[in-house]
């Protein structure tokens, strides 16, 4: 009850109130930085999550831990030592949004629980229209696309990975650090 209560006024008291104009961000990392263009009016839930972590400063020192050419890098959620950064509440899957897996957008990350998605985020390298939702199952909630610096997001998806902190592999060997990331007027 308190999820749904919590919803409702993002919804209500964020989403359709900044429906209509772009809300963007500037990621900046040790590699350059890059502009996401966020969509409320299709993820309205998923955006002020957020940018409810982007307020907090959580992302900064945060890095990418897994980068597969042409397909994802994903970052949001451990710092340089692979400590896990805290979170909160999970939002509801928004992926039924209109909104696909392409090259350039951007979803956030979740366990196998479709409503498990709370800091964590992927830039899509290539498009993947298979984490896009079926009628058989949860799909993955894209809510915003690179609308500037794609060529950073590319530099970051080619760095060379290997095993690293507690993965087996795709982590970058050189960290990807994101430094912060602020929200653009």
């Amino acid at each position: 009850m308190r999820r749904l209560l919590f919803a409702l006024l993002l919804c209500c008291g964020f989403g359709l109130s900044h429906a209509a104009e772009p809300q963007l961000v500037r990621v900046y990392t040790n590699h350059g930085s890059f502009v996401i263009e966020l969509d409320a009016a299709r993820a309205p839930l998923t955006v002020a999550n957020f940018l409810s972590y982007v307020r907090a400063g959580h992302y900064s020192g945060t890095v990418f831990h897994r980068v597969i050419a042409n397909f994802v890098a994903q970052a949001g959620g451990y710092d340089e030592k692979f400590v896990e950064k805290p979170n909160q509440s999970p939002v509801p899957n928004e992926s039924g949004n209109g909104l696909s897996n392409r090259r350039g957008t951007v979803g956030l990350a979740r366990t196998g629980d479709p409503h498990s998605g709370t800091a964590q985020f992927y830039l899509n390298l290539g498009d993947n229209a298979g984490l896009d939702p079926q009628t058989s199952r949860w799909g993955y909630a894209v809510f915003g696309k690179v609308i500037e610096g794609m060529t950073v997001v590319d530099e970051i998806g080619a760095v060379e990975t290997g095993p690293a902190g507690p993965f087996e592999g795709d982590v970058p060997l050189k960290p990807v650090i994101i430094e912060k990331i602020e929200e653009l007027k």
